[in-house]
């Protein structure tokens, strides 16, 4: 009888510890501008704080349709403000959320490509009139906020209509950079903290788009009403000096809010 309470018991202590071991960390959504930087983010929280975060990126429209359906992230970045206030107001989140980021975008061009990177656009017009270019790449303006500042700043360059038979459309701006850096598009819109990760630049260059061309890429966070205190941690650890400072490496303007 004694033995069948210790193989009892210990049958239920490594059942405890598979659970323990199996608990998926808590997950954070976040626009997919930022898979670089933030990898590096939450590996350095993970060697100061010891805590395992889940990464998951995507576009932030997509999410924030996801998040009111009831979709298990407990935090939220995107790469439009606007996004976490709808969510907010919808009585999702904690509060309003934290201003985290200001971005940039700017045209990206792959080695080899015929075209120019110049953040004027002056030869992408010249690239439509001469028959040089055949795909240009952007994220889908409908969900991804940094295809809809790609839009406004190609609306602004007079170039949106001409390009439209030229236009292909990633599910995000990770997604586009990746039709540039493959060759499939021989030039998009891009996120300036996607270009400065070395696996990008090396593939192609990349000048910047001037900012009063479109609305700004305000940035903004948010944890979700069941937010476990390891995600308490990281959304205060994004404003402090170690994470700052990967921020800044990949391009991202420090807001002072």
């Amino acid at each position: 009888m004694l033995r069948r309470f210790i193989g009892i018991g210990l049958a239920c202590l490594v059942w405890a510890s598979a659970s323990v071991g199996a608990q998926t960390p808590p997950t954070v959504a976040a626009a997919s501008d930022l898979k670089f930087a933030l990898e590096e983010v939450a590996a350095q929280f993970r060697r100061d704080t010891g805590h395992e975060l889940r990464l998951v990126f995507g576009s932030s429209g997509h999410f924030y349709a996801q998040i009111l359906q009831g979709a298990p992230f407990q935090m939220f970045m995107s790469a439009d403000e606007d996004f976490v206030f709808k969510l907010a107001d919808a009585g999702k989140t904690r509060d309003r959320g934290r201003l985290y980021a200001l971005g940039r975008i700017g045209i990206l061009v792959p080695q080899g490509s015929p075209l120019k990177a110049d953040g004027q656009l002056r030869d992408v017009a010249a690239a439509l009139r001469d028959g040089r270019l055949q795909r240009f790449a952007i994220a889908n303006p409908e969900h991804a906020p940094y295809g809809a500042r790609a839009k406004e700043a190609l609306q602004h360059a007079g170039l949106w209509s001409a390009l439209q038979p030229h236009l292909v459309y990633g599910e995000n701006i990770s997604q586009a950079a990746q039709f540039v850096t493959s060759g499939a598009a021989q030039a998009g819109i891009v996120a300036l903290s996607l270009a400065r990760a070395p696996s990008v630049a090396r593939r192609g260059q990349f000048e910047l788009i001037p900012e009063s061309w479109h609305q700004p890429l305000r940035q903004r966070m948010v944890l979700m009403k069941d937010a476990p205190p390891a995600l308490e941690a990281f959304y205060d650890y994004l404003i402090r000096p170690p994470a700052q400072a990967i921020m800044s490496r990949y391009g991202f303007e420090l807001p002072k809010e």
